[in-house]
């Protein structure tokens, strides 16, 4: 029977012990024991779906998260690593090799422009930048001798929205992989496995645990490109998601299709609240009419996701006079949390940006990102007009 997405969330990948447990088992294990010294030499020269050999390589609760979030995004495999940033580091590193060619577009996350321009271009990868929204762009800059693109489906923290399929295929017309960041996007409207990305990272940390509590990341994929190259990395490197994670992470995929839905259409709401107010230049979020892409938006996905943007009149002292004074809503650099956050990014998160690239990507001293949580729509609400007020 073909079961939904949703229904996958609950039940996909389950493995059970002899003992039939309801809720997944959480195995707390370094190694495994083998019956024979055969039997050892031959998982070490090829092991089986359900044969393992040590927690770096992956475990029986690892293999169920990485066959549940993998199967409901559409892609045949995944490996489930430390955090979202291992997951970037582990694909990025993989895949490349001295005299490649990687374009990438300008509007990433601090940490992912780090391992680009400095540690893969340490080790002799070319690294071109260019704007992600422009198609032309893309175009220009993908070669023949391009190893991979590697782009956010959504920008973080300015909600730029690239047109993902036309870079697709661009991109595979020149022979090269397409690596989307689809953090932004949500697991639940991600369109990246729709428009022919060949890999999907996901930050684990976010939407998937969602509150506040545990560090992961996941590489979506191929079996191929998964169980080779990335695998191979991986477990040579160690990092690879811990067992309890991996479980935490498996029972928050249960509640992850009600969460994001319910934030995303507080979201929305807020954002149809906001537009227009006195205090802001603009409020931004990917499927609203306010937002300059949001026909490119909508004919990806549904929704925009839990997070949205505003710029705040009068720049950093405004800026943080409304944060100051928020109530409901707290100060933090995190996103996609059952708490609803406030971020100012050029302060926090892309404060060692040089201030010409702030300015090239929109990262203004009045810009706020918000992640809203799981509280009341109305509490958020009147907590930012009240805020507002002090700005």
């Amino acid at each position: 029977m073909e079961r939904s997405k949703r229904t996958r969330l609950v039940h996909g990948g389950t493995k059970r012990s002899q003992w039939g447990e309801m809720s997944e088992a959480v195995f707390l294990t370094q190694g495994f024991v083998y019956e024979t010294a055969e039997a050892a030499e031959a998982r070490f020269v090829k092991a089986g779906d359900d044969e393992f050999i040590y927690a770096r390589y992956g475990n029986p609760t690892m293999r169920m998260f990485e066959e549940r979030l993998s199967g409901y995004l559409g892609f045949e495999d995944g490996f489930a690593c430390a955090s979202g940033m291992a997951a970037v580091n582990g694909a990025l590193m993989a895949l490349t090799k001295s005299g490649d060619h990687v374009v990438a577009s300008r509007a990433l996350f601090g940490s992912c422009l780090y391992v680009l321009e400095d540690v893969l271009a340490r080790f002799g990868v070319e690294i071109t930048l260019i704007d992600g929204t422009d198609n032309a762009a893309w175009e220009a800059a993908i070669r023949d001798d391009t190893r991979l693109v590697f782009l956010e489906s959504i920008s973080n923290p300015t909600l730029e929205v690239i047109d993902l399929a036309h870079v697709c295929k661009v991109a595979h017309a020149k022979g090269a992989l397409v690596l989307c960041d689809d953090a932004m996007a949500t697991p639940v409207y991600s369109y990246a496995r729709a428009c022919g990305a060949d890999i999907s990272i996901v930050s684990t940390t976010k939407h998937v645990d969602g509150q506040g509590r545990m560090l992961g990341g996941m590489i979506c994929g191929t079996k191929e490109l998964i169980r080779g190259p990335i695998e191979a990395y991986m477990k040579h490197t160690g990092g690879a998601m811990n067992p309890f994670t991996d479980w935490t992470h498996l029972k928050a995929l249960e509640t992850l299709e009600l969460r994001v839905r319910a934030q995303s259409q507080g979201a929305l709401e807020l954002v149809e609240a906001l537009n227009g107010h006195e205090k802001l230049n603009y409020v931004r979020y990917p499927t609203h009419a306010a937002h300059p892409q949001h026909a490119l938006a909508q004919s990806q996905s549904e929704a925009g996701g839990t997070v949205f943007c505003f710029d705040i009149k009068g720049g950093k002292e405004a800026c943080f006079r409304f944060l100051n004074a928020l109530q409901t809503v707290l100060i933090s650099n995190n996103f996609a949390d059952a708490k609803t956050i406030a971020t100012h990014p050029a302060t926090t998160t892309h404060q060692r940006l040089p201030q010409e690239q702030k300015d090239i990507l929109g990262i203004t001293p009045g810009l706020v990102r918000l992640s809203v949580g799981l509280e009341d729509t109305q509490d958020i609400l009147e907590d930012l007009l009240q805020a507002l007020e002090s700005a």
